[in-house]
């Protein structure tokens, strides 16, 4: 698998205006710029909401490169098991693709607002979005979900560090 020159990093919060409309954190910009080289069919960069989900609270964004990535390790899955349709069904279908507005901007689609918890009263109060990295692609959510979650940290008192390289993928 070819590896990102870039990873998403950072946790950044934006306002959602009355719209729905919010900015891409300059630094996820870049990322989503340059693993979706401008063409003429897409003079934009395009970014994959992957909203499916029962259990999740937040929106699952990846670059075109992360998301076609994502779909070749899909495709590798044994076509027809029951696996297989469950992630093509969350992670595929329950997708939408937008493109950047010049301005780094997007407009949430419905099907994101409505998994992030955003309703026409806060798009009218200005509500607020976190934006999580993580490494090959970041999340969405409410701010006020991300912060009870950062609240809700299961922190056993192990260092992070300890747990890297625990579970190295097979290649």
């Amino acid at each position: 698998m070819s590896r990102m020159s870039e990873a998403f990093r950072g946790e950044f919060y934006q306002k959602v205006d009355a719209k729905a409309r919010v900015s891409i954190p300059a630094a996820f910009r870049r990322i989503l710029e340059s693993d979706d080289p401008a063409s003429a069919e897409f003079p934009r960069a395009r970014l994959y909401m992957v909203y499916g989900g029962k259990g999740r609270n937040f929106v699952e964004c990846y670059s075109k490169r992360g998301a076609d990535a994502l779909a070749a390790d899909i495709e590798a899955m044994e076509l027809g098991s029951k696996d297989r349709t469950r992630a093509e069904l969350n992670l595929i279908s329950r997708s939408v693709m937008v493109e950047l507005e010049p301005d780094g901007r997007i407009v949430l689609p419905a099907k994101v607002r409505e998994k992030m918890g955003i309703a026409g009263e806060d798009l009218a109060q200005g509500g607020e979005a976190a934006f999580a990295g993580f490494t090959n692609r970041f999340r969405l959510y409410r701010r006020e979900v991300y912060d009870a979650e950062l609240a809700l940290d299961d922190d056993d008192d192990t260092d992070p560090l300890t747990l890297v390289g625990r579970h190295k993928r097979s290649g």
